[in-house]
């Protein structure tokens, strides 16, 4: 069940500030506060999606799409695209999910290294 009362949702009502990268209809980009590359922006949909399962399940193919080129467009304006960056989508406890509503973070700036070894 989505919560209405995450800080993503609270940002995307204007409740709390963001350093607002790239906006569209169905998407909000901004920088993370706990950045952990130079660059390290979050890409989120607008709608009330709470991971990729949910977004998958209900989410428009427009919503979709535009969240998908969300990404790409945020790499490009950080300068990364050319380059090279990481894209991770953390779902559910186990997944790692912090915020109860789906988000991507788009990771670069530097050479991020290996994939994460499980344990």
């Amino acid at each position: 069940m989505y919560d209405d009362n995450n800080i993503f949702a609270r940002i995307l009502r204007g409740e709390i500030p963001c350093k607002k990268v790239y906006e569209d209809e169905h998407t909000l980009a901004f920088e993370d506060i706990n950045p952990r590359t130079p660059v390290h922006t979050l890409v989120i949909p607008k709608g009330k999606y709470v991971s990729t399962n949910d977004f998958a399940d209900k989410a428009s193919d427009t919503e979709i799409a535009a969240l998908m080129r969300a990404v790409k467009k945020v790499a490009a304006l950080k300068g990364v695209d050319a380059s090279g960056y990481r894209v991770i989508v953390n779902t559910g406890v186990e997944g790692g999910q912090e915020v109860p509503h789906l988000h991507f973070h788009v990771l670069g700036g530097r050479a991020v290294g290996p994939m994460t070894v499980l344990k």
